[in-house]
């Protein structure tokens, strides 16, 4: 099973985004027992809070279900634990790694990186654009679940 930690600022946005639109292209794809889900925040803003109603609206006019949702700040079991640690940008990349310290095993990586961009999925927080962020979450989990589409037919 590939365990993946999709991480953002609060968890309350992006990373919980992310999280539901990547369990629903599992599901999509009948593949939901070969993958486990989950997402992080890297700083303490938003502990204990549900996913920011923006997101909510996000997934709904997509049509992406979502679960009860609790944010959670990411530790260091979460770097043992998970095969993939998925940032939404770069200042994510520096508060994680001030958290579980190097990346020896190369389990981080930007969202985007999927789609073969060095850029940042944008914060709704700040942006107000949910749906801007919605379509680059769409297709970085999209990418990333290509990926594994790839990693095992080769």
């Amino acid at each position: 099973m590939r365990k993946i930690l999709f991480v953002c600022h609060g968890n309350i946005c992006r990373s919980p985004m992310a999280e539901m639109v990547f369990k629903h292209i599992v599901r999509k794809n009948m593949k939901e027992g070969e993958f486990f889900v989950d997402s992080a925040a890297t700083d303490y803003d938003a502990i204990g809070c549900g996913i920011h109603r923006g997101t909510r609206n996000a997934l709904v006019r997509n049509q992406i279900p979502f679960t009860e949702h609790t944010a959670r700040l990411v530790t260091t079991d979460d770097y043992i634990n998970f095969d993939l640690i998925i940032c939404m940008d770069y200042e994510n990349l520096v508060h994680l790694r001030r958290i579980i310290g190097n990346d020896d095993e190369g389990k981080v990586h930007k969202l985007l990186e999927y789609c073969g961009e060095d850029c940042d999925v944008a914060d709704p927080w700040y942006t107000g654009n949910f749906d801007e962020t919605f379509r680059d979450v769409m297709r970085g989990c999209t990418e990333l679940y290509n990926f594994f589409n790839r990693e095992e037919q080769s």
